[in-house]
């Protein structure tokens, strides 16, 4: 008669998740970095040393706000984890390079302490932290946040310059054809980076192929980018300036902060909802509240409004996307 095995030797039962990855947040955090990495350095490049310490000052406050709260709350240290890092590199990307280095740290704390661990640390945030702190800079010190620096052939010009959404807001679209000499040399100059705007938002390819290797790795998915650059662009060409149909899309989804929001933004995995169709409801309402900001609001950009708006939808975006049980009818 067969010896009948314990059921200690028949199951094997482990601690949920049952499915594991070798991917860690620590990983996927400092991928982010590196590819964020390459469009950084090109402001530095583009804008002058100026830029460079507005980045540096923005991480290294980052991680020591995170780093002291978490000493004083006695929690568990988690700077080498990257995300500490990337809150301090995205806000700074999204910072003009005129702006002064205090300001940087101020937008850091901000984006640290009260955005991320006041609401509890990493992975229980309602708000993206550098959104907030830029949009915290920008109700504070309006006129420092919006005083941009223009490229000449050589060397930055440290002098007020207007970007491409402020002069279509406030001259119109033949005045910014003529700032750049002709359409084409518009959207060469958006697509490379040749032009006024936040340190890390000028340079379109550099940033595109950034998120394009994110979804490469599956570290984001592609319909979230699509539908919110795509939603601007149509929204825009409908409802263009001189009438119906008559916008120019493509100045539209390269101009400002659309495409590091759409790719960077938009896609953090704590602030965006669960299911892929959650996800993709979330992209088109941030692109038309881009759109409606841009076109109608007294802003002439409106990526970070539009996705902080968002972001206090998403309970009840997963709310009303629930996937389906397993086995159950309906």
């Amino acid at each position: 008669m067969a010896e009948v095995k314990s059921n200690k030797e028949l199951f094997n039962v482990s601690v949920s998740p049952h499915i594991r990855s070798e991917e860690s947040v620590s990983k996927i955090m400092w991928t982010v970095n590196l590819t964020l990495a390459p469009a950084a350095l090109f402001g530095v490049y583009h804008f002058g040393l100026n830029a460079l310490m507005i980045i540096l000052l923005g991480i290294v406050s980052a991680v020591f706000f995170e780093w002291a709260v978490e000493i004083i709350r006695k929690k568990p240290i988690t700077v080498k984890d990257g995300s500490a890092f990337l809150t301090g590199l995205l806000l700074a990307m999204c910072l003009p390079p005129t702006l002064p280095a205090w300001m940087a740290i101020v937008g850091s704390f901000i984006a640290i302490v009260v955005a991320k661990h006041a609401m509890g640390g990493i992975g229980s945030n309602i708000f993206n932290p550098a959104h907030i702190g830029r949009a915290a800079l920008m109700v504070s010190w309006p006129v420092a946040m919006t005083t941009w620096s223009k490229m000449t052939t050589s060397v930055p010009d440290v002098v007020s310059s207007a970007t491409p959404l402020n002069i279509l807001k406030q001259q119109g679209y033949d005045a910014l054809i003529s700032t750049f000499g002709s359409a084409s040399n518009m959207y060469q100059a958006m697509f490379l980076g040749n032009r006024s705007g936040s340190i890390g938002e000028t340079c379109t390819v550099l940033l595109v192929l950034g998120g394009l290797f994110l979804i490469y790795k599956k570290y984001i998915n592609w319909q979230v980018p699509v539908v919110m650059i795509g939603t601007v662009g149509i929204l825009t060409w409908i409802f263009g300036p001189a009438g119906f149909l008559t916008g120019d899309p493509l100045f539209h989804m390269m101009a400002g902060g659309l495409i590091i929001g759409a790719f960077f933004m938009a896609t953090d995995m704590v602030t965006i909802p669960i299911t892929i169709k959650g996800q993709i409801i979330f992209a088109f309402g941030a692109g038309v509240l881009t759109t409606l900001i841009r076109l109608k609001g007294g802003y002439p950009e409106g990526v970070c409004y539009a996705i902080l708006l968002m972001n206090c939808l998403t309970p009840l975006i997963d709310r009303f996307c629930q996937p389906k049980k397993f086995g159950v009818r309906g």
